[in-house]
């Protein structure tokens, strides 16, 4: 089975299932079809289904182009048909692993996910979870299932785990140069998976288990979220101490070994770095282990947004005003610059926050034309556009996403005030008065 499979994948002759086509899944299309793969996206979503098969891309980084060449090669097609799993020689997962009301793992769309694999499994099979999630998963969650369908795992199909790497936006890295992290349920699951993968990227990287795989997503974001929760604390601290914590940065980043630079904001955004750290002190809790420091910095960086109200509230009430009633403007919705993606954006949390203090809340991002129905948060608004006129009615303009196409210079010199989160005003030479740095 195994060295079939894997003629199959030199070859390039194996159909490639992928469930999920988002910011995960949707690159993962790309590429296997760059490779001249046959590709199948599976997603529950028709609106992105009909899209992608009416050669429209719905990703700001992922332009009409790539999926136009995609359909019009017949190597891509997409569809709700999840039956058509059976006809998949490798099936990747990368579907949604959100946090319940409880900041606990939930795992409906994985379990979801692998009974409509259950019912499609064929032998010969190589089944790839991507999803970030708490190590333990794909043995306790995927492998139960698939065995109850008769099958052996390492010998008539292939089961493995392998963290997905995308950073939406960043022009350094893409899909291609980012190394994978692969582990399978057995030597001949991680051999399978990594003959597949190394088809479509520059390095692969394999590891004794699943169970590392998984816990090595989780490190990489926790070491990132730890890190920028002590800068956020520091950024409280510097404030209060009247010293400027990005000239503080700035200075020790000079240092050139034993530091590294990360920079606070005004809360984490993003499916991962808000998340997956929960998802390890979900599983310490199982083995009676408190997960102290993953657990503060989670508790720092999600109050950041009330911090930024706060500030706001402040400045105006130097001017003799309330935030109550106050039209503030929210530049950037997006979760990080240059990009569409609102997937936990801060500045969702700081719009929620501010109409709970009845201020007038209006929003402008240049990818972003209005809000949709989300999880938590159902705004219904429209980004508006930006003019002299517009900025002067404005009590305050807050900074949350520090975009590349912002002209900062006009912005503070026509607004009455600016709040910047984002240190976006750096090179701001006229009108600094109007800025308050948070």
């Amino acid at each position: 089975m195994k060295n079939s499979l894997i003629n199959k994948i030199n070859t390039h002759t194996a159909k490639v299932g992928i469930i999920g086509l988002g910011y995960v899944g949707l690159p993962l299309v790309i590429r296997f079809a760059e490779e001249s793969f046959t590709v199948t996206g599976f997603d529950i979503d028709k609106k992105k289904v009909d899209k992608l098969n009416d050669q429209k891309s719905y990703i700001l980084h992922i332009p009409d182009e790539k999926i136009k060449a995609l359909v019009n090669t017949g190597k891509f097609k997409a569809t709700i048909d999840y039956s058509l799993l059976r006809d998949m020689d490798a099936v990747l997962i990368c579907v949604p692993t959100p946090l319940d009301e409880k900041k606990e793992p939930d795992m409906k769309y994985v379990k979801a996910t692998s009974q409509e694999i259950k019912r499609n499994l064929n032998k010969g099979q190589l089944i790839i979870l991507e999803s970030t999630t708490y190590p333990g998963t794909t043995r306790e969650i995927l492998l139960p299932l698939l065995k109850s369908s008769g099958f052996t795992p390492g010998e008539d199909i292939f089961l493995a785990y392998s963290p997905e790497r995308e950073d939406p936006g960043n022009p350094h890295f893409s899909t291609k140069t980012i190394p994978k992290v692969i582990g399978g349920l057995t030597p001949h699951c991680t051999e399978t998976a990594s003959a597949l993968y190394q088809t479509i990227i520059d390095k692969v990287v394999p590891v004794s288990s699943p169970e590392v795989a998984e816990f090595s997503k989780l490190l990489e974001n926790i070491f990132r979220s730890v890190n920028i929760a002590l800068v956020n604390e520091l950024k409280i601290l510097s404030d209060r101490l009247d010293v400027d914590i990005w000239e503080v940065i700035d200075a020790a980043s000079t240092k050139p070994f034993g530091f590294m630079r990360f920079t606070p904001g005004p809360g984490l955004g993003g499916h991962c770095i808000p998340i997956d750290p929960y998802y390890l002190s979900w599983k310490a809790r199982e083995h009676d282990f408190s997960a102290h420091f993953i657990e503060l910095a989670g508790e720092v960086n999600t109050s950041m947004p009330e911090y930024v109200i706060t500030k706001l509230s402040d400045a105006l009430n130097k001017k003799g005003k309330c935030l109550s009633r106050s039209q503030i403007l929210v530049l950037g919705l997006a979760y990080k610059k240059d990009t569409d993606d609102v997937r936990e954006s801060p500045a969702l949390e700081i719009i929620r926050l501010l109409k709970d203090k009845q201020a007038k809340v209006f929003y402008n991002d240049p990818y972003i034309p209005q809000t949709h129905k989300m999880r938590k948060y159902d705004f219904d608004l429209r980004s508006s556009n930006l003019n002299e006129d517009f900025l002067k009615k404005m009590d305050a303009v807050v900074i949350v996403t520090d975009h590349s196409s912002y002209d900062y210079e006009w912005i503070v010199q026509h607004a009455n005030c600016v709040l910047d989160t984002r240190n976006a005003t750096k090179e701001v030479k006229t009108n600094r008065h109007k800025i308050i740095k948070a």
